[in-house]
């Protein structure tokens, strides 16, 4: 039986030439596009959220809205909804089965709110196809530059066990750059094939931050290649619109975890984006933990080897990566830049193996279960919800206490009362994504803020007190703070009941 995976959701996209800049638009034409601006952003509909150098940005919109972007292009977006007809837009439109692009080089792709434009400039370094064949099995079938490094691409973007379903989307690591493909198979009647045709359609790019924004036009890709095998004048035209110009030399660093910040917070999300987007996946991603988010929570500000385990399809697996990252964010300056990052990897096969040995600090999942029986390369292991790990000294730390649960508890209550506001109130300067993130990021600076202050008195002792006041157990989570104090280098003597450690 073949099943369906997670997918984002499908956004169209049109160009409309703006008005000539000479001519000054009148005022009703200025009050028209007041109001324009004031209905879209009280409706509650757009959203985007921002990651620096790495992470992911998400704009979503449930009806038309349009922005003026820099370059003289005014960019109108449309989030084409499954359960109604596509409406033909206006304009210049990329879809499926071919890729037509009149944009200057330097235009920007919509990815901004109303009130706050920006740009980022697409960078892609390779585009290729992956198929499967029944007598080589995974393997590169066309690539542009015909010159890339593909090495290993045909089976991280071709996930093991991807036979049992129908499509799948995958985001995974190449050297210094980071890759998303899109896979689908296909029942065929042929012999040779052995009745079904598998396929995936990728690109790389040195960040992935902006690599979702190419998942409807890779979905479209991939069914092309099923249906018309050998047709990639459409790949060839997105590559040489949206291909980068890279220094020759670079030092290959890859910034971890996404850098949040209260600005880049507070913003408003389309509900329907909130199962399938990789901005929206928080909430699911805690949900399906429940309270051991809070083990989860721990492991990644020790900046631990996190691997998880799931069966195909990987996409949404690939989303917990990213959540499992933005557990540890810190925004006070100069905390953590001695520690090692946590890397996502996301998904990853026996190739990486050899990778992952030099790794400090990473988070990633696979679909290989023979990962679980070499434990020289993870310190904590993730089975569907199972948290294990086989360091000794960790064990503690896979039991929730009770300052967990209060934990958990604020944040489920937070999130209620959210929701209570957006449906009563209608209040939409918030979200759910948001408000998870900045919980996390305001627990792990207060914890912090106290260490630093602790640290940098003449008394530099840690007593019940403050373990309290930065919302853990002074016993419970007593393991946890030891092993907190060494890996970010503090230097302060842990006080609870008389026993002194240092």
């Amino acid at each position: 039986m073949v099943e369906q995976s997670d997918r984002a959701p499908l956004l169209d996209w049109e160009e409309i030439p703006r008005p000539h800049p000479n001519k000054a638009a009148s005022p009703a034409q200025d009050k028209q596009d007041a109001v324009a601006e004031k209905s879209s952003q009280e409706a509650g509909r757009s959203h985007r959220s921002t990651a620096a150098d790495s992470g992911w940005s998400c704009r979503a919109a449930d009806s038309t809205v349009t922005c003026t972007a820099k370059g003289g292009t005014v960019v109108r977006i449309v989030e084409q909804n499954p359960a109604r007809p596509l409406v033909q837009p206006r304009g210049l439109r990329r879809e499926y089965p071919g890729y037509r692009s009149t944009d200057r080089k330097d235009a920007v792709f919509p990815v901004m709110t109303l009130r706050d434009q920006w740009e980022e400039k697409d960078q892609i370094v390779a585009v290729f196809v992956v198929t499967f064949d029944t007598r080589s099995g995974n393997m590169v079938e066309w690539s542009l530059p015909h010159d890339v490094n593909l090495d290993g691409v045909e089976f991280k973007s071709m996930a093991s066990g991807s036979h049992r379903i129908a499509n799948d989307f995958i985001y995974f690591r190449k050297g210094c750059y980071f890759g998303l493909a899109c896979f689908a198979n296909m029942p065929v009647e042929s012999e040779l094939e052995r009745g079904a045709r598998m396929k995936s359609v990728g690109i790389l790019s040195p960040s992935y931050t902006l690599l979702y924004r190419y998942m409807q036009f890779l979905e479209n890709q991939v069914r092309h290649q099923l249906k018309c095998p050998g047709q990639y004048s459409p790949l060839e035209a997105f590559y040489e619109d949206k291909k980068a110009v890279l220094p020759q030399t670079g030092n290959g660093i890859i910034n971890a975890c996404p850098a949040w910040s209260v600005t880049n917070i507070n913003r408003c999300m389309h509900p329907e984006m909130k199962i399938t987007h990789p901005a929206g996946c928080m909430s699911q991603f805690i949900q399906f933990f429940g309270e051991h988010i809070m083990v989860l929570w721990k492991f990644a500000l020790l900046r631990k080897r996190l691997l998880i385990f799931s069966p195909p399809p990987v996409g949404v697996v690939c989303y917990r990566v990213y959540c499992l990252c933005c557990l540890a964010n810190i925004s006070i300056p100069g905390i953590g830049v001695s520690v090692p990052e946590l890397r996502p990897f996301f998904y990853v096969n026996i190739a990486d193996i050899p990778a992952l040995e030099t790794e400090l600090s990473y988070v990633a999942c696979t679909t290989e279960k023979i990962f679980e029986e070499k434990k020289e390369l993870y310190d904590v292991y993730i089975d569907n919800q199972n948290v294990k790990t086989h360091r000794s000294h960790l064990q503690p730390l896979l039991r929730v206490n009770a300052a967990d649960k209060e934990k958990y508890r604020k944040l489920t209550e937070q999130r209620q009362l959210l929701l209570y506001s957006q449906e009563v109130d209608g209040d939409c300067t918030s979200n759910e994504e948001d408000l998870f993130i900045l919980f996390f990021m305001e627990l792990n600076n207060r914890i912090f803020q106290t260490l630093s202050e602790v640290a940098g008195s003449v008394d530099p002792t840690l007593t019940a007190e403050h373990v309290r006041a930065m919302g853990l157990d002074p016993q419970a989570d007593h393991s946890f703070l030891m092993d907190l104090l060494e890996v970010y280098g503090l230097d302060i003597t842990l006080v609870i009941d008389n026993l002194c450690c240092t």
